[in-house]
């Protein structure tokens, strides 16, 4: 039996955004070593690049890219840019999110309030769109929000974050309603605990992890590379059928 070919992304142009560490960084490497040209991109260049070229020195292609998503000016920069060096973008992974407060919900700061909806929704919502565009014109592509359980379940002190995960979800839907008919499909990631700096709150926090492990079935955090894989079927020809859907990477947690 010959190899399958259905997660081949030979020619692809692909963007991870979020992609100096963690997750972010797990995807950007597993679509360039299944053919694709990543564009690696978060806040600060030094990051991306070090990606980048980490993905260079193994014979793939990558392209790193700074990119605030929570500034309108530098999300339509980069689109810009990607339309000017690349032409076309096939698959875009909105990954990069903010979560600056652990709190009860009545002590929201207004601030904090404000940063996490910029970049959660508003961020996710313009990167799609401008992404969209350029899939539009060029039959069609794959938009992967990396939402979180929290959006189905909201996690204790986390109640913005929480709401603008829910909003992914439906967001998620949104695109995937309004853009089929152009050829693009647009699905959600909603991974568990997963071992990152961003989640360092809760996985080096022994009380709050325990108890967040009671409710794993699996008994344990997840490994960013582990959410790699779910992303690589929703980019690639194996999830042709597949959109707006909401693939819970977690354990067991939802179930």
């Amino acid at each position: 039996m010959s190899k399958t070919q259905l997660f081949d992304l030979d020619g692809k142009i692909a963007f991870v955004s979020g992609a100096s560490r963690g997750i972010g960084e797990a995807i950007a490497k597993l679509l360039a070593q299944q053919g694709a040209h990543v564009i690696v991109s978060s806040r600060k260049l030094e990051g991306c690049q070090r990606v980048a070229d980490a993905i260079i020195a193994q014979g793939g292609n990558a392209t790193a890219i700074a990119c605030h998503i929570g500034d309108m000016e530098q999300i339509h920069h980069t689109f810009a840019r990607i339309r000017a060096e690349f032409g076309r973008l096939d698959i875009l992974v909105n990954n990069a999110a903010t979560n600056p407060q652990f709190c009860n919900v009545l002590d929201t700061d207004l601030g904090a309030f404000q940063k996490t909806v910029d970049v959660n929704i508003r961020g996710y919502f313009f990167m799609s769109v401008e992404g969209g565009k350029l899939m539009r014109e060029h039959g069609g592509g794959s938009i992967i929000n990396v939402a979180s359980i929290n959006g189905v379940s909201p996690g204790a002190f986390q109640g913005v974050y929480s709401m603008t995960k829910a909003a992914v979800i439906n967001m998620t839907k949104v695109f995937a309603k309004e853009c089929a008919s152009f050829g693009i499909r647009c699905n959600a990631l909603l991974p568990g605990l997963t071992d990152t700096q961003f989640a360092s709150a809760l996985v080096k926090n022994e009380a709050i992890l325990k108890g967040v492990l009671q409710q794993v079935p699996l008994k344990r955090v997840a490994e960013p590379d582990e959410m790699a894989g779910a992303v690589l079927y929703l980019a690639s020809a194996a999830s042709t059928y597949t959109t707006g859907i909401s693939l819970n990477v977690d354990g067991g947690f939802l179930s």
